[in-house]
């Protein structure tokens, strides 16, 4: 039986390897809808929510067991809710008004290369000549979308606000996944993931309160519902949930290649959906911004 239950747990994680990445795609797709329906930080706040409650449902008793230990951790819980459900979630939104869902993913692709050129000069993890070289191609790839292709004008040319809002969101995951490794914590990844939540939640409460008196009042709907519920079930809970389940029936190194698919997931998505255009330049990205992360994620 438990030889059994273990075939099937690795043929659901193999066919999670390909639905993970159009779980997280529809983030893209949530901030490319959200403009006139709800406020980015609204959005942001209402999706984490409603993440936290399904996690901490989830992990329940290990969280009042464990309770003690929150003393101890708030401090981390706080600076990483800030990086990854503040910056992570409110920027993407913000940035989702003025470029496309193509865009954000490109760019979403170059987190890793970010994490392992961090890792490597903050925590001194191994960085050889290819994963340098790997860095430098998809870095490479990245300014070229943000800069359209144009290099001959690169000197007069001015960026999308959108590309650099989200260019923001990205270097702040990665600051976000690098400190994950760095500061050790006592709760499991589901339990660590709902206290990270709340800490973001109590950073993005002030925002979104300045947001709705001073910049974009958010008027709720069954579409702002809807919206927040889709962003928390789906590229929130879901993916975080499949994602921890891959890890732990086929190892890290292999569930890796979900975040080679994310730019094709969300391309075809903005293309199938939004009518969005792939432009050259995209295409020209991503040749540049796949094989630099795969080189430099891999020994």
């Amino acid at each position: 039986m438990a030889s059994m239950s273990s075939s099937s747990d690795q043929r659901l994680a193999y066919v999670l390897l390909f639905v993970a990445p159009a779980m997280w795609s529809v983030n893209y797709l949530v901030a490319r809808w959200a403009p006139g329906v709800i406020a980015p930080h609204a959005l942001a706040l209402g999706r984490w929510c409603v993440a936290a409650v399904v996690l901490g449902t989830l992990c329940r008793h290990e969280l009042v067991a464990r309770r003690t230990l929150i003393a101890a951790e708030w401090k981390q819980f706080v600076v990483l809710g800030a990086l990854g459900m503040w910056v992570c979630g409110a920027f993407v939104y913000i940035g989702g008004r003025s470029t496309t869902a193509v865009n954000i993913g490109l760019l979403y692709a170059a987190a890793p290369v970010l994490i392992a050129l961090v890792s490597a000069l903050w925590l001194h993890e191994r960085l050889g000549a290819m994963q340098l070289a790997g860095i430098v191609l998809a870095l490479a790839g990245v300014l070229h979308i943000l800069i359209k292709g144009e290099w001959a004008a690169l000197a007069g040319l001015r960026v999308n606000p959108g590309d650099a809002w989200v260019s923001v969101a990205v270097l702040c995951w990665a600051a976000y996944s690098v400190l994950l490794r760095a500061w050790p914590s006592g709760f499991g990844p589901v339990a660590r993931l709902t206290l990270i939540a709340c800490g973001g939640i109590l950073v993005l409460i002030p925002f979104t309160v300045w947001e709705a008196v001073a910049w974009l009042p958010s008027q709720w709907s069954w579409k702002s519902v809807a919206l927040v519920l889709a962003a928390a079930l789906i590229p929130g809970a879901g993916a975080y949930a499949a994602y921890s389940f891959m890890q732990r029936t086929l190892g890290a190194g292999r569930v890796a290649m979900v975040l080679y698919l994310g730019p094709l997931y969300s391309a075809l998505i903005g293309w199938a959906v939004l009518g969005e255009r792939i432009e050259p330049f995209h295409a020209v990205g991503a040749l540049l911004i796949l094989p630099g992360i795969w080189l430099s994620t891999h020994q």
